[in-house]
């Protein structure tokens, strides 16, 4: 369960590969800090296989749900979908999603936080924008440092380089936190002014 205090509220951000390839790991802390999150464990580390496997859902709805997201960004954008990939099928073609982006996040080191604040799962998905960043909004992290879309990735066979991941509820924060962080590595303290 959540915790019930708003402002104790914890996320999970992960700075994926093309951001840190980027140079962006300050700015995006910046970010967040800016608007007054706090970073309370933060870490720069090489995932492994089993790591990066265990972070991704291995539900089968939320892999086939890969699969249908694909099928519709090829119906969206008039492509011809059987030019990259040999089935149509979502049950097929989300298994291969998936690994591609277990093998994206597995290409450079990662940096790992948890951020603390005001409703931070929304806040810095807000921050974020939205998860493709073709879509997101300048002033958005996504909008002003990625232009990468689902279609381009997917001609190009590879996950989109969306910059980071950030949990999308509370419950998914406290699963991905525990997953990622040990006990006795996240931080409490207050910041100057609290």
């Amino acid at each position: 369960m959540a915790n019930k205090n708003p402002k104790e509220e914890r996320t999970y951000v992960m700075i994926k590969p093309d951001g840190v390839k980027k140079g962006l790991i300050g700015e995006i802390i910046k970010r967040f800090e800016q608007r007054d999150l706090k970073v309370v464990a933060l870490e720069m580390f090489q995932p492994t296989f089993d790591e990066m496997d265990n972070h991704y859902p291995k539900d089968p709805a939320w892999i086939r749900r890969l699969g249908q997201k694909t099928i519709a960004t090829y119906e969206k954008y008039q492509l011809d979908i059987s030019q990259d990939f040999e089935s149509t099928d979502p049950e097929k073609l989300g298994p291969e999603i998936r690994k591609w982006l277990v093998d994206y996040m597995l290409s450079a080191p990662l940096v790992k936080m948890v951020v603390e604040g005001t409703h931070a799962v929304d806040m810095v998905r807000k921050i974020a924008g939205p998860t493709l960043p073709y879509l997101a909004d300048m002033g958005t992290i996504r909008g002003d440092f990625s232009v990468d879309s689902p279609a381009l990735a997917n001609a190009e066979k590879r996950a989109v380089a969306n910059i980071l991941h950030a949990s999308e509820t509370p419950d998914e924060a406290l699963h991905e936190i525990k997953h990622w962080f040990k006990e006795g590595t996240i931080h409490s303290y207050k910041r100057h002014g609290e």
